[in-house]
Parts: structure tokens; C-alpha cells; sequence
């Protein structure tokens, strides 16, 4: 097997693999081999994957036969070492000529300053491909995203699914190699009912068109999904709607079908009557069927199927599926009707009954947080107090019908819909469905103001108390979601230009989460530790809570800030500063108290950047930071002006002092532009003190007063921005 370059072809033949799981499994085998291939020094051509619900597959064009030969050399022990006093090699020379596969005599010698040494040049074959691959396979499938991995059988391999087969060609010949428990062969399987014997793959070149000619598979996954999509639009189509094709939905039906095959179904018009988003759930989330819709928006009584097989009888495996989706249709229906027996308010009190979080306390114990935080934050946010509190009060009562039972997914949605029913306000009910707006990185915000108020609340409750109990996210690990949250957060208050405290909400947050993990604390204790507890409650509920947790919760949603402007979403922004991440950590040195703050003083330093004197003073703080962290000691609080000595630092000094009162009051104004522009001006007198003055001076009292002088200047800057972050 060795020779001119070829292709390859891996396959892992499965039981169903899990569709949500398909497409990243593919794509993390594709580059787990890829990266095997460059480690192992083999070149090639195009990669591509391949994934159906019965297989993973990577093909790659024009592999390389084997690794290219490599010059070695290496040095050996010192000649003292490698002969004896009669001049014959010694064990050390022996066993390293033939871990070189070579004699003593054909070493070289080379000469170094700590000796002369034995040595060897030569050269290593390149490894063929055939050996290096089952290793490089073997290691991306172990490297594969799998949470779970099982058993199965009597073997003892793991994997996510079980493998009962594996295709490993190069070129025409089959690389002798068992993966998973299972030898490698070269047939392939098709599609489990039109093909179910067997099929012979005589090359890597021919795989893709002997399971779409023969084996009824599409085994790329993208065409696949291009075929579903314009199948499902047709089908539409020709019952003169238009598919609402979801990209979720579009994947998921993908990784369910090998041969797929759309077909329209219908429904009773009466079930119409219900909320749209009742309708699409039940088609998309129970069914996985692609929703209708006619000219006017409106939903058809229709869904269009996509079947994993090519039936004979297409008008049996439509009465089919009209007969699975009916009774989800008309469960829905019902719930619709029991729920709106009653009015939403009065599943209130029940809140009380549901735990949250066994730390954290019941629903009722969260809502009453929220309705506090939201109270703070809605003068804001323009938010009228008794619509938020209203809102506030029944934003998780729908938690409790029986709809929201079956479709967690439209929780909020079906609250805004039952309060509209029970006629509450407009504003109110908008709000019980915004608040939990946004639910992913790129979805809509809250319009409403108290739908924006309730949004904050909610989420900066949620942080506040996963952050108190040690629930901070760790790895990929977020159970509660609260990196969505922190984002939520963060994109409501830029992009509703929203002007609140932070540092300030999140104290109240913490306040009210502390009061509440003290009281079930104390109620879970027996009696005479609960008096005990009861007497300093207070004191008590500040230690539960460690100090730093704040600061924990303003660092993680600054962190979201941070991914909110480096992926792109601000600086799509009209006006949105320039970002590098030394930017971006040199203001949130100064820890702005919002995002618009932020914003204003990452605006302002960009412009300051601009500016020619810029770089001088950037040098100039690193500097200042260097100097006062070497010195190790706090400088005085004051400069001694009688201490001043050269004529440099007394003009900066001065220099400083006339643009003092100015900076602070542009800063206070959030005016950092301006301030920044003046502290520009004393570049001359910075450069001339650094150029002029010995700040380490062997005089203390002269050094220590140097270091001052040098705080304050470093503080006038650090109003706006830490300077010495930036590079340069």
C-alpha cells in the first residue's frame, strides 16, 4: 500500500444517532481528522463529512500514501563517556548507535563548548498512511462531543451510539484496522427499508453516488437539507401557502431522514381558534411538521410531514400523520379551555407551593424579589408602578396551567394570552410575555416599559441568587442559563438606552435573595438555633453571603459585555466605537456603573487614540503603573509642594492642578471626551518629568512625594480609563 496519493474513506455505521447531536458530531469528526492528518504529516486534499441518522463519514481527496522522510540528528554522550581507556565503545555508545539504528563507527563527532560528543545524522522514513490512520481515527472518535457514551453488546467499546459497521478505504484497498470493537470492511449499509442488504464501495470515489443510486440515502448532510427545504416549500406551495421552514426545525428533520420525502396533511379549521404560537408548537416541537401559513399571515389547516421513506401509498402515510396530530391538536384545545376557567391571578398563591430553588425558596418567594427590583427599575424605564407591579405578580402564574405543563416552551407567551382574557392592560399583559425576552443571544427585546423593567428584574434575580449559593457557571455547565441572562441584560439596557446603577440594582437584588436564604435557613434549623438566628438576622444574612459575590455578578455580566462587542453585535451599531479587548479592559478598570457609561468612555477613548499625543501619554501610564507597583508602598495621599525640587515636576505638578477641577467636572459629566482632550495638554509636561526627574530618588521623603505626585497624575487618567492596559 504504498505509492502515489489517494483518497479515503471513513465510515461508522450506527443505530440512530441523536438528531439534535448529528450535525456537530459530524462536524467535530471532520475536524478531529483533520487535525490528526496534520499532526501525523500527511497532505492532502478536500475533507468532507457526511451524517445520516445511521452513520458519520469523512471523506478526503488525494491523501498522502505516506509521511514525507525527516532528517534526524541527535547527540549522543560525550566521547569521555561513550569509550573506555583502551578506546572501545562503551554501553552508553552501543545502546545509543542502536536506538539510531545504526554502528558506533558510522557516528559522527561533534564539537561543543562543554566537550566533543557523539553524533548522528540520518534519515527517518515517513510512516505510511495505512499504519498512522487507524491511530488518528481512533483518536478523533475518542475526541468526539459525547456526553454520554454506552455500552453495548458484550464488547468493551463506548460510544454514542452502537457501531455495527466500518468502512476504512484507501483507494481500493481496505485498511486493515478494527475501531469500536468492529474490523473495518468496504460495504456500506443503505437506507434501512428501500436497501437493506449490504452494499460494496470499490473506492472512496463512489460513495456519495452508491448510497443516493443504490441505497436510497442522501449521505450529505447539507443536501440533504437543501432537498427538505425545497420540497417543503413546493409541498406549500401547491396548496398555496408558505411553509414557516425554522432553521432548528430544518436541522433536527435533517438528522431524522437518510431519504427524504415531504408531504402535505391537514387538520380540523376549528383548532384555528387557537393562539398561533399553540399551533406551531404542537406541529414543530410534538410533531417536528413545518407549519402552513396562507397570504394574508394567517396559519392554514395544514403541515407539511417530511417522511423517511418513498411510499407507495403516499395517501396512507398522510391519513397517517392527520391521525397522530389530531388528538395533540384537540389536548391543546382542551387545555386552552380548563385554563381560562379561571383567572390567572388565582393561581398566585399557589407560587408559594412550587420550589424554585431549594436554597433560593418557592416561585412566590422570586416573584416577590422580582416585584421589589422591578419597583427600582421602573422609573428607568418609563414604567407606570402599578402596571409593574401588576405584571410582577403574574409573570410566573402560568407556570401553573396546564398548557404551559405540556409546552414549557410557551411559558410568558400563554400568560400574556390568559391575561388579555381576564382583561387585564395591555401593558401588563405584554409584559408577562416580554420578561422573558431575550431568550437567546440575537431574539427580540421587550417594547414595553414594564416588559423591559420586568425583563431586568427577573434576570438580574436569577444571577443574584445562583451567584449567592455558589452556582456560578463553570465549563460549559450554565443550568440556569445565566450567561443568556447576563446578556439579556446587557442588550436591553444598550439598545433601550437604559441609564441604571449596576452596582446599585445589584446590591438590591442581593439584599432581597440574602433575606430570603436566612429565612429558610432559620426555618429549616431546630427552634433554639432558630431563635438564636433570628435575634441578628441582619448580621446573619450579610455572612451568607460573601462580600465579593457582587462584584462576582458586575464581573460576569461585564464579561457578557465583552462578548456582546467582540462578536460583532455593537459595532454593527451606528455609532458604536472601534473595540480591542485592551480597550474594552481598560475602561472596565474603571468599573463603569452601566453599559452606557461604558459606552460613553469607550467612545471618548477612541477618540483620545486619535489624538497625536496619545501614544506619549499611553507609554507614559504603563510606566506609572510599573513604577508604583516595583515601589511596593502607598504613596501619600497629598503632594508636598515644598518637596518639589526640579523644575519638571513642579511644572507638571502645576500643569495637573490647573486642569484638575475641569477633569472632574467633564467626568461627573460623563464628558470623558472633553477630559480626556485636557489631560491630552500635558504631554509636554509629562514627557519632561520622565526626561528630567529621578522618581526613586535615594531621598525618601523626595521619592515618596515623586510616587504621589505620580498617583494623582495616574487617578486623573483612571476617571475615564486605565491607560496602561492599552499596548504600547
Amino acid at each position: 500500500m504504498s505509492g502515489a496519493a489517494r483518497d479515503f474513506l471513513l465510515e461508522i455505521g450506527t443505530e440512530e444517532l441523536p438528531p439534535k447531536a448529528l450535525r456537530p458530531l459530524g462536524e467535530a469528526l471532520v475536524s478531529g481528522l483533520t487535525a490528526g492528518l496534520l499532526r501525523g504529516q500527511l497532505s492532502h486534499g478536500e475533507v468532507t463529512g457526511f451524517a445520516t441518522p445511521r452513520r458519520l463519514a469523512v471523506r478526503v481527496r488525494r491523501l498522502a500514501a505516506r509521511a514525507p522522510d525527516q532528517q534526524v540528528r541527535r547527540r549522543g554522550p560525550p566521547l569521555g563517556a561513550a569509550f573506555d581507556a583502551s578506546g572501545a565503545p562503551t554501553r552508553a555508545a552501543l545502546a545509543f548507535a542502536q536506538s539510531c539504528g545504526t554502528s558506533v563507527e558510522a557516528l559522527g563527532r561533534l564539537e561543543e563548548g562543554k566537550g566533543t560528543f557523539l553524533y548522528f545524522v540520518g534519515t527517518r522514513k515517513g510512516e505510511e498512511a495505512v499504519r498512522l490512520l487507524p491511530a488518528l481515527v481512533a483518536e478523533a472518535l475518542e475526541q468526539l462531543p459525547i456526553p454520554r457514551r454506552m455500552h453495548w453488546g458484550e464488547g468493551q467499546a463506548m460510544f454514542v451510539r452502537p457501531v455495527h459497521w466500518v468502512v476504512m478505504l484507501f483507494g481500493r484497498e481496505v485498511i486493515p484496522a478494527t475501531l469500536l470493537d468492529v474490523a473495518a470492511g468496504r460495504h456500506t449499509r443503505g437506507h434501512r427499508f428501500h436497501a437493506p442488504k449490504p452494499l460494496a464501495l470499490s473506492s472512496p470515489g463512489v460513495y456519495e453516488r452508491t448510497l443516493r443510486e443504490r441505497g436510497y440515502v442522501l449521505a450529505d448532510f447539507a443536501l440533504r437539507r437543501a432537498r427538505i427545504r425545497d420540497e417543503v416549500t413546493q409541498a406549500a406551495a401547491a396548496i398555496n401557502g408558505r411553509a414557516l421552514l425554522g432553521e432548528a426545525l430544518l436541522d433536527e428533520v435533517t438528522a431524522l431522514t437518510e431519504w427524504p420525502v415531504a408531504l402535505a396533511g391537514f387538520f380540523e379549521e376549528r383548532f384555528l381558534s387557537l393562539p398561533r404560537e399553540v399551533l406551531i408548537s404542537t406541529l414543530e416541537t410534538h410533531q417536528r411538521y413545518f407549519p402552513v401559513e396562507g397570504a394574508n399571515g394567517g396559519l392554514l389547516p395544514a403541515f407539511i410531514t417530511v417522511c423517511n421513506i418513498e411510499s407507495r401509498e403516499p395517501d396512507k402515510v398522510r391519513a397517517g400523520n392527520e391521525r397522530v396530530v389530531r388528538p395533540r391538536l384537540a389536548d391543546a384545545a382542551f387545555f386552552w379551555e380548563q385554563d381560562r376557567r379561571q383567572p390567572l391571578i388565582a393561581r398566585r398563591a399557589a407560587l408559594d407551593a412550587v420550589t424554585f430553588e431549594a436554597r433560593l425558596g418557592s416561585l412566590g418567594d422570586k416573584t416577590r424579589r422580582v416585584a421589589a427590583l422591578a419597583a427600582g427599575i421602573a422609573p428607568a424605564a418609563g414604567a407606570a408602578p402599578d402596571a409593574i407591579q401588576r405584571a410582577a405578580q403574574l409573570a410566573k402564574c402560568d407556570l401553573l396551567t396546564a398548557m404551559v405543563g405540556e409546552f414549557p416552551e410557551l411559558q410568558g407567551i400563554m400568560g400574556c394570552y390568559y391575561a388579555l382574557a381576564d382583561g387585564e392592560p395591555h401593558e401588563v399583559a405584554s409584559a408577562i410575555r416580554e420578561h422573558y425576552l431575550p431568550r437567546a443571544a440575537r431574539d427580540a427585546l421587550p417594547d414595553t416599559a414594564s416588559g423591559i423593567a420586568l425583563a431586568i428584574a427577573d434576570k438580574l434575580d436569577t444571577l443574584a441568587g445562583i451567584f449567592a449559593i455558589g452556582g456560578k457557571p463553570s465549563g460549559a455547565k450554565d443550568p440556569f442559563g445565566l450567561r443568556r441572562a447576563a446578556l439579556g441584560v446587557q442588550r436591553i439596557l444598550i439598545e433601550k438606552g437604559l441609564d441604571i446603577d449596576l452596582h446599585a440594582h445589584i446590591a438590591h437584588a442581593l439584599a432581597g435573595v440574602r433575606t430570603d436564604i436566612e429565612r429558610l435557613r432559620t426555618s429549616a434549623a431546630p427552634p433554639a438555633a432558630a431563635a438564636t438566628a433570628s435575634a441578628g438576622a441582619a448580621q446573619a444574612a450579610a455572612s451568607t453571603v460573601a462580600p465579593t459575590v457582587a462584584d462576582e455578578i458586575y464581573d460576569f455580566l461585564m464579561e457578557r459585555l465583552r462578548a456582546y462587542y467582540l462578536d460583532g453585535a455593537a459595532a454593527a451599531a451606528p455609532g458604536r466605537a472601534a473595540l480591542s479587548t485592551e480597550m474594552f479592559d481598560a475602561v472596565l478598570a474603571a468599573r463603569p456603573a452601566s453599559p452606557l457609561d461604558f459606552d460613553a468612555r469607550l467612545k471618548a477613548l477612541s477618540m483620545f487614540l486619535a489624538l497625536p499625543e496619545a501614544g506619549s501619554l499611553t507609554a507614559a501610564n504603563k510606566r506609572i503603573a510599573n513604577i508604583l507597583r516595583k515601589a511596593n508602598t502607598t504613596p501619600p495621599p497629598e503632594v508636598a509642594v515644598g518637596q518639589l525640587r526640579e523644575d519638571a515636576e513642579v511644572r507638571l505638578f502645576d500643569a495637573m492642578r490647573g486642569l484638575r477641577e475641569a477633569v472632574a467636572a467633564a467626568t461627573a459629566q460623563r464628558e470623558y471626551a472633553g477630559a480626556l482632550g485636557r489631560l491630552a495638554q500635558l504631554r509636554p509636561a509629562v514627557d519632561a518629568f520622565f526626561d528630567q526627574v529621578m522618581v526613586m530618588d535615594e531621598n525618601l521623603e523626595l521619592r515618596a512625594n515623586r510616587l504621589g505626585l505620580l498617583a494623582q497624575l495616574q487617578g486623573l487618567f483612571a476617571g475615564v480609563a486605565d491607560l496602561s492596559r492599552l499596548p504600547g
